[in-house]
């Protein structure tokens, strides 16, 4: 067994194709309305859509899909130019920082409310962002 790729609900699919799309830079690999694939492997899902696939009825709303309990975490080469071109476009959490464990990171929230990490790649072959 492998893990493959986390699935986050989201309320509004076209809003959420165009940030990650646009906001984050990702690219699309497969587009199919209800459920938009990303290169590298990260995808989302129309929410009532897939409540209805999995327990076969939408649920009642509790609030928004994203409630602090889960962190999507992408990793990019020049974290600061990220930062920069994000930043004014999101609900920030905190700006770049540094973690206990070197990496420096930055968070915010999608538009769904789910928590978003940006960091520095980490490990063996990755880019040297010292300060």
């Amino acid at each position: 067994m492998r893990f493959i790729n986390p699935i986050p609900f989201v309320s509004d699919i076209k809003r959420s194709r165009t940030f990650y799309e646009t906001t984050l830079g990702l690219t699309i690999r497969e587009d199919f309305g209800n459920f938009v694939l990303f290169e590298g492997g990260f995808a989302i899902h129309e929410g009532r859509t897939l409540e209805r696939t999995i327990w076969r009825q939408e649920l009642p709303s509790a609030g928004p899909y994203g409630r602090r309990n889960v962190l999507l975490y992408f990793e990019d080469d020049d974290v600061d130019a990220a930062f920069a071109r994000i930043a004014p476009l999101v609900e920030l959490i905190h700006p770049v920082e540094r973690q206990e464990w070197g990496q420096r990171v930055f968070r915010f929230y999608d538009p769904d409310g789910h928590a978003v990490e940006v960091g520095e790649p980490q490990g063996p072959g990755a880019a040297s962002t010292a300060v």
